[in-house]
């Protein structure tokens, strides 16, 4: 029988091997490349929350100083807006003296269906005390 040299059967040379290392290369990079996608994604969202948070804390800290100037008998509760933010405050003589009054800022915004609030509160006597 007479068996033909230049036919390969099952052998010991390395073929295909570089296109399968390739692929898998290419898998991970890729499983890679999307969790960094999401950790930037996931810091975007992180840091326009904390932005947020931050405008609406420097408005309700900006009404508090506001009101700590004026004398205790011109302090009077309301409300405004600030483009997305609402804030209102109200002014309570806490202690009945009418020596100091507790100043209450709430700042309430809207953000992905779902109302967000900061609270801030001190007491003053008024006249930047």
């Amino acid at each position: 029988m007479k068996t033909n040299s230049n036919f390969q059967t099952l052998s010991n040379e390395p073929r295909g091997y570089l296109l399968i290392e390739a692929l898998i290369a290419l898998s991970i990079f890729a499983i890679g490349f999307l969790a960094v996608g999401k950790m930037v994604i996931s810091a975007t969202r992180n840091n326009t929350r904390s932005n947020i948070i931050t405008q609406a804390t420097l408005l309700a800290t900006q009404k508090i100083e506001e009101l700590k100037s004026q004398p205790l008998d011109q302090m009077k509760s309301g409300h405004d807006r600030q483009s997305i933010f609402s804030r209102s405050w109200t002014v309570a003589d806490t202690i009945g003296y009418n020596t100091s009054r507790q100043i209450h800022v709430t700042v309430s915004w809207r953000r992905r269906g779902h109302t967000r609030t900061l609270e801030l509160k001190t007491v003053t006597k008024g006249k930047g005390t």
